[in-house]
C-alpha cells in the first residue's frame, strides 16, 4: 500500500491553502485525497503495535482503532452539524465494505485464482451478525416512520439501541479473547499477514502523529463541504455516503483485495465483514453517545432507501458467505448492485 503515500503531497496543499483562503472546493478535494495516505497510515501504526503488544491487547487494539479515519471525520461533521452526513457515511462504510470490497475482491480473486474456498463457519457468524446489527440499526427508524410525531421517543429508542449494540460488541469482544479461534488457517493468514517491522516507539509516535493530521484534514475536509455541495452540484447524502467511506477506509480496503488476489479468502472476508461489524456495533452506538455531549444529537433514524440498501446488501453478502466458495461471477454481482446504489444515491436529495 505503499503507492497511497503518494497522495501525503496533498497534505499541504490542504493545510496551507487554510491559511492562505483558497477556494473550498480545491481544500474538499486536496483533504480527502490527503486522508487516504495518512489512514493508510494509522491503521498500519495500529496494527504494528496490535503486534507488539500480543493477541489479546492488540486484538482490542484493532477492535477500537480499526476504523478510527472515519470516527475522526463524522466526529467533526458532528460537531458542524453535519447529522444527515454523518448518518450516510454509517451506511455508506457497511454497503461499501460488503458490496464494493467483498465483490472487488471476489472478482479480481476468482480471476487469477478461479473458485475460491473458505472456512463457512466464522464467515457465516459474522454475515448473520450483521443482519441482526442491520436489523438493530433500523427499529428505530422504522418506528419513527410509524410514529412521526413521537421525536422525543425516538431520541431514547436511539440511545437504547446503542447501548444494547455497544453491549452486544463488547460481548463479541470478550467472546474472542476467551475462546480459541476455530479456523486455524484464518489465525495464520492473519499472523502472516501482520508480522511487526515497525518498533513500538516508532508504532506509538506514528500512531499519534496520524491521528492528529486526520484531525487537521477533517476540519478542513468538513468546513468545506457545503460549499463543494453548492459548487459540485453533488448533495451532502452522496458525500457522506460514497466519499466519506472510500477516503477513510481505502487502506484497509487495500488489505482485503491483496488478500484475496492472494488466494487468502479467509482474511479476505474476515476484513470486509469485520469492519462492517465494527461500524455497525461500535462506530455508529459511539457516535449516538458523543453527539449528545456534543449538543447535536444523533438518532439512529435513517431514510427509507438507505433501509432498503442496507438490509439488501447484508443479505446478499450472507447468501455468499454462507457456502463457503466464492467466484469471479459473484464479485461482479456484488460489484453490479455497487453501483446501481451508487447512482441512485447521486440523483437521490434528502
Amino acid at each position: 500500500m505503499k503507492y497511497l503515500n503518494i497522495l501525503l503531497v496533498f497534505a499541504p496543499v490542504a493545510i496551507v491553502g487554510r491559511l492562505l483562503g483558497w477556494s473550498p472546493t480545491l481544500l474538499f478535494i486536496a483533504s480527502a485525497l490527503a486522508v487516504v495516505p495518512v489512514a493508510g497510515i494509522l491503521g498500519q501504526a495500529t496494527e504494528e503495535l496490535a503486534a507488539h503488544t500480543g493477541p489479546r491487547v492488540g486484538g482490542l487494539l484493532n477492535a477500537t482503532l480499526g476504523n478510527a479515519a472515519e470516527l475522526i471525520i463524522t466526529l467533526f461533521a458532528i460537531r458542524a452539524g453535519l447529522l444527515e452526513l454523518v448518518k450516510a457515511s454509517i451506511t455508506g462504510s457497511i454497503l461499501g465494505n460488503v458490496l464494493l470490497i467483498m465483490g472487488l475482491s471476489v472478482f479480481l480473486g476468482g480471476l487469477k485464482n478461479g473458485g475460491q474456498r473458505f472456512d463457512k463457519m466464522q464467515a457465516g457468524v459474522n454475515a448473520t451478525q450483521l443482519i441482526l446489527a442491520v436489523l438493530a440499526l433500523m427499529v428505530p427508524s422504522l418506528f419513527f416512520f410509524a410514529h412521526t410525531e413521537a421525536f422525543g421517543p425516538v431520541e431514547s429508542l436511539s440511545l437504547g439501541t446503542a447501548a444494547t449494540m455497544l453491549t452486544l460488541y463488547a460481548l463479541g469482544l470478550v467472546f474472542a479473547f476467551r475462546y480459541t479461534s476455530v479456523e486455524p488457517k484464518l489465525g495464520q493468514e492473519v499472523e502472516s499477514a501482520h508480522h511487526p517491522a515497525w518498533t513500538t516507539r516508532k508504532s506509538i509516535v506514528l500512531l499519534i502523529a496520524s491521528t492528529v493530521l486526520i484531525a487537521w484534514l477533517s476540519e478542513i475536509l468538513v468546513g468545506a463541504v457545503e460549499h463543494t455541495v453548492a459548487t459540485l452540484g453533488i448533495s451532502e447524502f452522496f458525500i457522506g455516503i460514497i466519499v466519506v467511506p472510500l477516503v477513510g477506509n481505502v487502506a484497509e480496503h487495500a488489505v482485503a483485495v491483496q488478500a484475496a488476489w492472494k488466494n487468502k479468502m479467509e482474511l479476505s472476508m474476515a476484513v470486509s465483514l469485520g469492519s462492517s461489524l465494527q461500524i455497525a456495533l461500535f462506530i455508529a452506538p459511539v457516535l449516538v453517545f458523543v453527539s449528545l455531549l456534543m449538543g447535536h444529537p444523533l438518532t439512529l433514524v435513517f431514510n427509507q432507501f438507505e433501509i432498503i440498501a442496507l438490509f439488501a446488501g447484508v443479505l446478499i453478502a450472507a447468501f455468499i458467505a454462507q457456502d463457503g466458495e466464492t467466484n469471479w461471477l459473484e464479485g461482479a454481482q456484488l460489484l453490479a448492485v455497487y453501483v446501481i446504489l451508487a447512482l441512485a444515491f447521486f440523483f437521490l436529495r434528502v
